[in-house]
């Protein structure tokens, strides 16, 4: 029996097994669920009459493409030593099934089958799942040695990039020859002046050698940049320069040194760092761009820029997770327990050393109806991007408070005061929203699998479920489209046992997208305040994306001064496997300066000791008004008493200007009618 098993376990990546057919399919079929969908599994190769025995030695003598490893040893070979534990085994004796789970980098990866190693192999593949996003991880490999996905494209208005994130790169040099155009229509990565190369060096290079004309290398002739480099100058040797970072975020640097020019890359591994090196080297002395998507760019050697806007998405998911490792002592608090991860990482210039995580957040679910608050104290919407969001509100509150504490704390405060009223952020302050997944609603309902790199288009853009508003629905997970006509919700009705509806996490950032995140208190002290980029770790599709968080609302009209239609970057960073299991009932925050995570029960929306939460409505409002009382002379709007809470927001004209126009674009465009929790909701006030 070991012989056949092993035999099953070759052929895992390609056919089901001839025995117990139909369970076999079964197991293929589940697996597509989480990207690696078992259709495009490359077929065994011609000619080894589909005898694994063959293969070893056809690996061996042919240089081309490298055959499929399991799922096992590709993982052993990124991550030697890993154990796997037994779980359970259920089942009759005749058809038994195990469970079998894995640890990597703290995350644990579950896997189920008919024997143990095929339980194994399911648990290795979900694991090389969470940092591989191709069909099959050889393909990875050959790829670059890296988890790259091949497909990041940040929808295409290249031309929004925020211009800070290239202001360290000098002009590109104008030279129709030396530029290979990829996906960035407006040619904004430019061979030779992108990477800083020294004009003199890439001058030399011109004259000693006519650049032959641009010689595009997709990524599926199957080299990757170290292959090809050794192909036109073979015998390299290849320099290990440093290795700095903690140990599950590594970051090596590795030089090359071809025609008297020295080439360096960065990456996790040394491989990747060595591909990075290769890859500068192919663009400045053979003109070869070899992928234009920004996530193959090699990396500027001059220490990590956060130009490039893929360098930024890694940064920032990196610093996410990094600080929840922090908060939870490494993943092993019962409170790293989670769904989705979300976080917002300040950057205030080009360097990652300059990036602060302002906020953490996990969460999934919403508050039940009964457990409503008329005094501001519950937290109605526990997902972890808003939770996120509010973190990011209460930051802003600290950072007023510092600017009017004293003249020497004004310095170190975001804020300046604007020339039209109120306070601005200062220049370069910018913040980026990280969601481990895609936000529930219009950007995740069409897209419940990871891309492949010819399905990054929509097949179907036009039908008319795209871009409707959808609500979460109460102590449940997932997301229903909003009715036809007007809901307006009751709170006697939803006392009485209406379920409580919430609308998704798609709609509200596309309407923080046009209101801003400060929200409407805010408002009446900062202008608004815009995401710069979101990023996610999984579940990302550009058109997806692009429509839920801002283009299914282009058409938007009459929007007050300085609010406009923001059109965030949007990007994927090293993707994460899903989360399996039963998500956790409560929710976890952490803004900079606190001393803790703060534990939320979703389902009540305060912590387990039925206290308030620091995020809730009350203690935000208690915290304006402070401001207020030392402020109300230089509001941007004039509040002279301010009472219930519901009315100071309605104080907030021109951003109740800008939601109403945000609500007609949505109508317009026949996709529903923004739900709004009931209005007692918000009739307190803080002498209570």
């Amino acid at each position: 029996s070991s012989s056949t098993d092993v035999k099953e376990n070759r052929n895992v990546d390609n056919v089901p097994p001839k025995d117990g057919g139909g369970q076999g399919t079964g197991e293929g079929t589940q697996l597509s669920n989480g990207g690696g969908s078992s259709s495009r599994k490359r077929p065994l190769e011609e000619g080894n009459n589909g005898h694994s025995k063959f293969r070893p030695k056809k690996r061996k003598k042919t240089p081309g493409p490298v055959l499929p490893k399991n799922a096992l040893m590709q993982l052993n070979e990124i991550k030697p030593g890993l154990q796997y534990k037994l779980l359970s085994q259920t089942g009759p004796v005749h058809a038994p099934m195990f469970v079998m789970a894995v640890e990597v980098n703290g995350q644990v990866f579950e896997g189920s089958g008919p024997t143990k190693k095929k339980a194994k192999l399911h648990a290795a593949e979900k694991a090389l799942r969470s940092f591989v996003q191709f069909p099959n991880a050889s393909e990875a490999h050959l790829a670059m040695g890296r988890t790259l996905s091949v497909n990041t494209d940040f929808t295409s208005d290249q031309a929004d990039f925020p211009d800070t994130l290239f202001n360290g790169f000098e002009t590109p040099v104008p030279s129709d020859a030396s530029f290979y155009l990829g996906s960035n229509g407006d040619g904004s990565f430019s061979s030779s002046g992108d990477y800083g190369l020294p004009s003199a060096a890439v001058a030399s290079s011109l004259s000693q050698s006519p650049l032959p004309a641009p010689s595009p290398y997709p990524s599926a002739s199957g080299k990757n940049p170290v292959m090809i480099l050794n192909e036109l100058r073979p015998g390299l040797k290849y320099e290990f320069l440093s290795e700095s970072g903690e140990s599950h975020a590594k970051n090596f640097v590795m030089a090359v040194a071809v025609d008297g020019q020295t080439f360096e890359g960065s990456g996790r591994n040394k491989k990747l760092a060595k591909a990075r090196a290769a890859q500068s080297a192919l663009a400045s002395l053979f003109n070869m761009q070899l992928d234009q998507t920004p996530s193959r760019q090699p990396i500027p050697s001059e220490g990590l820029q956060l130009h490039l806007p893929q360098v930024l998405a890694d940064a920032v998911a990196r610093l996410v997770v990094d600080k929840f490792s922090d908060l939870t002592e490494n993943f092993t608090s019962p409170h790293a327990r989670r769904k989705v991860l979300a976080g917002i990482v300040m950057t205030t210039g080009t360097d990652v050393k300059d990036a602060l995580v302002v906020s953490v957040s996990t969460g999934t679910k919403c508050i039940n109806g009964e457990y409503m608050s008329d005094r501001g104290l519950a937290l109605n919407d526990c997902h972890a991007e808003i939770i996120s969001r509010r973190c990011l509100l209460k930051f802003l509150y600290t950072q007023l408070e510092l600017y009017l504490s004293n003249k020497e704390d004004q310095q170190k405060s975001i804020f300046i005061k604007s020339e039209r009223g109120g306070f601005k952020l200062k220049e370069n302050v910018q913040f980026h929203l990280y969601i481990s997944t895609s936000p529930c609603g219009d950007a995740r309902i069409f897209s419940p699998h990871e891309a492949a790199q010819e399905d990054q288009g929509d097949r179907h853009p036009n039908r008319k479920a795209r871009g409707q508003l959808r609500t979460k629905i109460e102590s449940g997970e997932g997301t229903i489209p909003v009715r036809s006509t007007t809901t307006i919700q009751t709170w006697d009705g939803v006392l009485q046992g209406e379920r409580l509806l919430t609308m998704s996490c798609s709609d509200k950032i596309a309407r923080w997208n046009v209101l801003g995140i400060q929200g409407a208190l805010l408002s009446l002290f900062v202008e608004p305040i815009y995401f710069s980029s979101i990023i996610l770790g999984s579940l990302y599709h550009g058109d997806h994306l692009s429509r839920a968080v801002y283009q299914r609302i282009a058409e938007i009209e009459d929007l007050p001064p300085l609010y406009t239609l923001n059109r965030p970057l949007l990007s994927i960073s090293n993707a994460e496997a899903r989360q399996p299991g039963k998500a956790p009932n409560f929710s976890v925050n952490w803004t900079v300066g606190d001393t803790g995570l703060e534990v939320i029960n979703a389902t009540t929306g305060k912590d387990e000791m039925g206290r308030a939460s620091r995020l809730c409505k009350h203690a935000f409002y208690s915290r304006w008004m402070r401001i207020h009382a030392k402020l109300s002379s230089s509001l941007r709007s004039k509040i002279l008493k301010p009472n219930l809470y519901h009315e100071t927001k309605q104080g907030a004209t021109e951003y109740q200007t800008a939601k109403e126009c945000l609500f007609k674009a949505f109508l317009k465009a026949g996709l529903g009618a923004w739900v709004e929790k009931p209005i007692e909701q918000d009739q307190f006030s803080l002498t209570v």
